[in-house]
């Protein structure tokens, strides 16, 4: 049962990094953009911007990826585990460096996840 519910939560997190994907590469001066991450959409169009979201996005894509290939390719909690703590390291970054709010935003599924697959290793 723990197992199920640690996939469904590694596979939310996932979808949440796919999102993150979407606004910063694909949609990456929209209105829904600016709005989650705090910004004007003028200052999403500057071309220096435009281009660290796309390339942020693709990073967070990579997460994504990863955590699904770690989860339900290779069944790796080693590897679903490094990529989760990855997540939460760089949302507390975030939190310190910019805005608390962050941390919750980024990494409160992960650290559900990770508490839920440290419980399945445990029993």
């Amino acid at each position: 049962m723990m197992k199920l519910l640690t996939d469904i939560l590694v596979l939310l997190v996932a979808l949440e990094f796919c999102f993150i994907f979407y606004l910063e590469s694909v949609r990456t001066s929209s209105a829904r953009t600016a709005s989650v991450f705090g910004m004007e959409e003028g200052e999403l169009k500057r071309p220096s911007v435009d281009l660290l979201f796309k390339n942020q996005g693709v990073y967070n894509l990579v997460i994504a990826l990863m955590l699904i290939l770690g989860a339900f390719v290779f069944h790796s909690p080693l590897v679903v585990a490094l990529f989760l703590a990855n997540i939460i390291v760089v949302a507390a970054y975030g939190a310190i460096s910019s805005s608390p709010r962050i941390f919750p935003m980024q990494a409160g599924l992960a650290v559900i996840a990770a508490i839920c697959l440290a419980i399945g290793k445990a029993v």
